[in-house]
C-alpha cells in the first residue's frame, strides 16, 4: 500500500552539492511531503551503498527527528562515493513510506597526505607592489586506455580558473574564494571525466592576484597574504580496473603569460585578445618558462562548507544615456555586482573601456564613492572577427557603465550585465499591497546578493569590501530567511574562530585585514561588532536547529565576553575610549559617522548583558556550566539599569536606540517595560516618525514598538518617505539598500561624506520584522520545528504574504484585510506545528499541526494590537 507521505531532498550537513565534501561522517537531513494533516515522523530507515544496486539497510531508527541525523555507516574515506536513500514511518501507525530518491555523496581529499602535488608558481621575477599580468601554469599528459572516472582537486594563492583541453572546468568564479588563508585554504573538487580525450591532453591553471596579493581594504594595502601567486592541482584518472593515475602540479609544469595584462578586484581587468593563443604547454610560445615549487603545508587545505561564487543571472541594457559632457553610459536598471560581457568587432589593437559606478550625479558617472577603486575594464581587440569577452578575475558594484573606444554606432544588445555572487539557494519571499514596500524588500534582496560574495562584505564598489562583523551580526536573521546560508556562514564563522584564537576579541573584519592607522592600531573591543561571535551562531542555531554552530563557537563566545568585561573594568561599567556605537545615526555629521545621539557606552553595556545571557543559554544547551555567564549578564544588566534608566522607567538619554535596545534585550523590569515602550513611541513621534537610529537601533526599533503595543507607530516609521527613512531611497529610485540614510541628497548630489555606498545591506535588517510581524511568519523553535504565525496588520495595507523554505519544507502565511474583516491562510510543513495568533481584540491563539489552515476574525482598523506575552527567548 502506497502511503500518503514520502521523504525527499536528502541533504548532507549543510551542503548544496554533496561532492568533494570534507566531513567523514556527514549528518543527514530530509523533508517529508505528507497529505495527512498533522503528520509527524516516528521512525526512519537509511540504506547506503556503493551504488543503487548495492544498498545496505542500517535498520529502523525510532525518532521524530528529520534533521542532522547521525551517519550510520563506517566513516567516509578520501574519494569515497556513497549512494543514500531514506524511508520513514508516520504517526498513523501504518507502514513505511516509499523510498526516497537515491542521492550520492562523495568525499574530497580528507587528509594532507592525500595530496601528491606541490604549490607551484612562475619562476620569473615579479614586481608585486603593483598589479602583475595573470599567469598560466600547464603541462601535457597522455591518456591511454579507458577512463572510468576523473577528478580534479585544485586551489591557489590568488584566484584561478582550471581548464582541460581548452575547456573551462566548472562554473566557479574567483575560486578558491576568500578565507583566512594561513588557517584555512579551500580547494575545489570537479568531476572531469568528460573532459579527457585519448592521446595528448593539456591541463592548465590561469592565475591572478585576487584577495591574496591584490588591493585589499581601505588603507591601500597589497600583498596582504603573500607577494607571489601560486596554485596546487591534482588530477586523478581511474581506469576500469580501479587503477589511479595522478597528475599533480610539480616542477615539470610550465609557466606562461595570460592575455590578462592585469586584474584587480577593485581596479578591474585589462585583456589583450591578441595574446590568447599563447602561454600554454604544447603551444609554440617562446615565453614559456619553468615553475618554482613553494614550501606549502597541505594541512591548511579544506573542503568548502558552502556554495561557490558563480554567475547567477544576466540583465540587458535598460537604457543608453548621453551625459552632459558627451559620454555614453549604459544603464542596466539595477544596482548589481558582477561584470559586463561585451560582443564587439573591430580592428586589431583597438581598445574598448568600461568604467563602472552605482549612480549618476548630475547626469555624469558618480565615481566619488569609489574612492581610489577604479572599477575599469579594458578589452584590446584581436581583430578580424566578432569577439565576445567578459572579465574573469574581477567584480564591480554598479548599475551604470561608461563606454569609450566603441567604433561606430553602439548597439545596446552587445552588452550584458552578469550578476555574480555566492550561489545561495533562495528560501524566502515577501510581498504586500504597497508597491513601495515591495521595492524596499527587493532592495534588501539585491543588497544581500551583491554583498554575499564568498564573505558577507560591507559594500561591493569602493576600496573596502570587507567582512565587517557588525554588519553581518545585525543582518544574519534577515539573510537566513531570504537565502539558505548555513554552509556559507559556517565557513565564515570558522574563519572568525581561527582569527580570534582562544583569547581576546574577534577581529573587526573576517577574514582579518589589519588596520595600520588610528583608531585601530590593535584589535579593539567593539560592542555589536565583537558580539557577532555570540549572536551570529545563535541565529544560525535558531534557524537550523544545529547545535554544532554553538559548540564550535562557544570558546570564542567566552573569549569575547571576557575581553568585553575586562574593557568595562572592575565595576563592569564602560567609560573611556572609542567604539562605533550606534554607527551612522542619521544625526551624525557626514564625516563623523560615529557621532550618534545614543552614547556608545550605553550600547556596549546593553550588548554585554544581552550577549552574556545568550552565551549562557548556549552553554546550557550544550550541557556546559553557564553560571559565570549568567552572573556576568545579570551584573551588566544591573549596571545598565542603574546608569541609564530613571526611576519612572524612562531611558537616559531618551533616544529611539536607547529604548529599542533596553526593550529588545530584556533589560527592563516590571512596570518599566510599559513606561519605556511609551517613551519609545513618544520619541518616534517627536522625531516626526523618521528614523533616528543607526546600525544598533535600526534592526530593533520596529520590534520594540510592535511587541509592546505600538504597531501603528511602527508602521508610520516604516512607511515614512521623508529622509531619513527606509522609503526615502525608494523615492529616489534606489534598487539596493544604501549605506547612509541620505547617501544621495534630494537634489541628486551624493552625500559629501568620504564613506558613502549605495549597496550596503545592514540597514535592510528591517526586512526581518517585515517577514515576522508584518506578514507574520516566524520561527518559534530551533529549525522552525515550531512556527509562530502572528501577523500585525496595519499601515493601510490590504494584504501581505511571506513564505520560507524551512529545513522541514515550505511554510507560508498569507493575510487579507477588507475593512475590519481579516482572513489568514497558513501552511505548516510536515513534522512541524504552529501557534497562530489572530489580530482580534482577544489575540485569539490556535495550535495547529502540518497542513494548510484558514482563519478569520474582526480587527479594529488602525488600532495598536498587543499580542499576549510569549515565553521570553534570548
Amino acid at each position: 500500500m502506497t502511503q500518503p507521505f514520502r521523504p525527499s531532498a536528502l541533504r548532507f550537513e549543510h551542503h548544496e552539492e554533496p561532492f568533494g565534501i570534507g566531513e567523514e561522517q556527514p549528518r543527514l537531513s530530509w523533508r517529508v511531503t505528507a497529505e495527512t494533516p498533522g503528520w509527524v515522523q516516528c521512525a526512519y530507515e537509511l540504506e547506503l551503498g556503493a551504488d543503487e544496486t548495492r544498498l545496505v539497510s542500517y535498520g529502523r531508527t525510532e525518532s521524530v527527528e528529520q534533521l542532522l541525523q547521525p551517519w550510520p555507516a563506517p566513516a567516509l574515506t578520501s574519494r569515497q562515493r556513497v549512494a543514500v536513500r531514506v524511508r520513514v514511518w508516520g504517526n498513523d501507525d501504518g507502514g513505511p513510506s516509499e523510498w526516497g530518491p537515491v542521492t550520492y555523496v562523495e568525499a574530497g581529499l580528507l587528509n594532507p597526505e592525500d595530496w601528491q602535488a606541490a604549490m607551484i608558481r612562475p619562476a620569473r621575477d615579479e614586481a608585486s607592489e603593483d598589479t602583475e599580468p595573470a599567469s598560466r601554469l600547464s603541462r601535457t599528459f597522455e591518456v591511454t586506455g579507458s577512463v572510468a572516472s576523473a577528478r580534479l582537486y585544485a586551489s591557489a594563492h590568488g584566484v584561478y580558473v582550471a581548464s582541460i583541453n581548452g575547456r573551462r572546468v566548472g562554473r566557479e568564479r574567483l575560486a578558491p574564494g576568500w578565507t583566512s588563508y594561513h588557517h584555512r585554504l579551500r580547494y575545489q573538487s570537479h568531476d572531469v571525466t568528460d573532459y579527457l580525450q585519448p592521446g595528448t591532453n593539456v591541463i592548465g591553471l590561469e592565475l591572478a592576484d585576487g584577495w591574496w596579493r591584490g588591493n585589499l581594504g581601505f588603507q591601500d594595502k597589497r600583498n596582504t597574504y603573500g607577494d607571489r601567486t601560486a596554485a596546487i592541482a591534482q588530477l586523478e584518472i581511474a581506469d576500469d580496473g580501479g587503477s589511479i593515475t595522478i597528475i599533480g602540479t610539480d616542477s615539470s609544469w610550465l609557466a606562461g603569460r595570460s592575455p590578462v595584462l592585469g586584474s584587480d578586484l577593485y581596479n578591474g581587468e585589462t585583456y589583450d585578445a591578441r595574446l590568447e593563443d599563447g602561454g600554454w604547454a604544447g603551444a609554440e610560445d617562446a615565453a614559456l618558462g619553468p615553475v618554482a615549487v613553494e614550501d606549502f603545508d597541505a594541512s591548511v587545505l579544506v573542503a568548502p562548507d558552502g556554495p561557490p561564487v558563480r554567475a547567477t543571472e544576466e540583465l540587458p541594457v535598460a537604457a543608453v544615456l548621453a551625459t552632459p559632457s558627451g559620454k555614453t553610459i549604459l544603464d542596466f536598471g539595477q544596482n548589481l555586482v558582477g561584470h559586463v560581457r561585451l560582443r564587439v568587432s573591430g580592428e586589431a589593437g583597438a581598445e574598448v573601456v568600461l568604467r563602472h559606478a552605482e549612480v549618476l550625479e548630475h547626469g555624469e558617472l558618480g565615481t566619488r564613492p569609489l574612492r581610489v577603486a577604479r572599477q575599469t575594464d579594458r578589452y584590446i581587440l584581436r581583430g578580424g572577427r566578432e569577439e565576445i569577452w567578459e572579465p574573469e578575475f574581477t567584480i564591480h558594484g554598479f548599475r551604470y557603465a561608461e563606454v569609450t573606444g566603441w567604433a561606430g554606432d553602439l548597439d545596446p544588445d552587445a552588452f550584458t550585465a552578469v550578476v555574480v555572487h555566492s550561489d545561495l539557494a533562495r528560501t524566502g519571499s515577501f510581498e504586500c499591497s504597497d508597491p513601495m514596500l515591495n521595492q524596499l524588500h527587493s532592495n534588501v534582496v539585491w543588497g544581500m546578493r551583491g554583498n554575499f560574495v564568498d564573505v558577507p562584505t560591507d559594500c561591493p564598489q569602493r576600496n573596502e569590501r570587507l567582512g565587517w562583523t557588525g554588519d553581518f551580526q545585525i543582518f544574519a536573521a534577515t539573510a537566513s530567511f531570504l537565502y539558505r546560508i548555513p554552509g556559507f556562514t559556517a565557513s565564515w564563522l570558522k574563519d572568525l574562530a581561527a582569527e580570534q584564537g582562544t583569547d581576546g576579541p574577534p577581529p573587526l573584519v573576517v577574514p582579518e585585514v589589519t588596520f595600520d592607522k588610528p583608531p585601530f592600531p590593535v584589535r579593539p573591543v567593539m560592542a555589536a561588532w565583537g558580539d557577532a561571535a555570540v549572536l551570529v551562531p545563535w541565529v544560525l542555531y535558531q534557524r537550523t536547529g544545529d547545535l554544532e554552530f554553538l559548540r564550535r563557537q562557544l570558546p570564542g563566545m567566552i573569549a569575547w565576553l571576557d575581553a568585553a568585561a575586562q574593557a568595562a573594568g572592575p565595576e563592569l561599567r564602560f567609560e573611556q575610549g572609542f567604539q562605533f556605537g550606534d554607527w551612522l545615526d542619521p544625526a551624525a555629521p557626514p564625516n563623523d559617522p560615529g557621532a550618534a545621539r545614543t552614547p556608545w557606552q550605553l550600547v556596549a553595556q546593553a550588548y554585554l548583558a544581552y550577549s552574556a545571557r545568550v552565551a549562557g543559554e548556549a552553554a546550557r544547551l550544550l550541557g556546559e556550566d553557564s553560571s559565570t555567564l549568567d552572573e556576568l549578564s545579570q551584573r551588566a544588566a544591573d549596571v545598565f539599569r542603574r546608569r541609564y534608566i530613571s526611576g519612572d522607567g524612562l531611558l537616559m538619554p531618551p533616544t529611539q536606540t536607547a529604548y529599542a535596545v533596553a526593550l529588545s534585550f530584556g533589560l527592563l523590569e516590571g512596570g518599566e517595560r510599559a513606561a519605556a515602550a511609551a517613551g519609545l513611541a513618544g520619541a518616534v513621534e517627536a522625531d516626526g516618525y523618521r528614523i533616528a537610529t543607526g546600525f544598533v537601533g535600526t534592526p530593533l526599533v520596529c520590534d520594540a514598538l510592535t511587541d509592546h503595543g505600538y504597531s501603528t507607530a511602527a508602521y508610520r516609521l516604516l512607511l515614512q518617505t521623508e529622509c531619513p527613512s527606509w522609503l526615502y531611497p525608494v523615492t529616489m529610485g534606489a534598487t539596493t539598500i544604501w549605506e547612509r540614510w541620505d547617501s544621495m541628497l534630494p537634489d541628486g548630489s551624493i552625500n559629501e561624506g568620504e564613506m558613502t555606498s549605495f549597496n550596503h545591506y545592514a540597514l535592510g535588517a528591517v526586512a526581518d520584522w517585515m517577514h515576522r510581524s508584518l506578514a507574520g511568519l516566524a520561527p518559534a523553535g530551533p529549525g522552525y520545528r515550531k512556527l509562530l504565525v502572528r501577523p500585525r496588520p496595519g499601515g493601510g495595507l490590504g494584504w501581505a504574504r511571506a513564505s520560507h523554505e524551512t529545513p522541514y519544507g515550505t511554510a507560508e502565511a498569507s493575510w487579507d484585510l477588507a475593512g475590519a474583516d481579516f482572513t489568514l491562510q497558513v501552511t505548516v510543513p510536515a513534522g512541524c506545528t504552529a501557534t497562530v495568533v489572530l489580530p482580534d481584540m482577544d489575540a485569539t491563539a490556535h495550535e495547529v499541526g502540518s497542513g494548510t489552515h484558514s482563519f478569520s476574525c474582526t480587527v479594529m482598523p488602525d488600532r495598536a494590537v498587543r499580542a499576549p506575552e510569549l515565553a521570553a527567548q534570548p
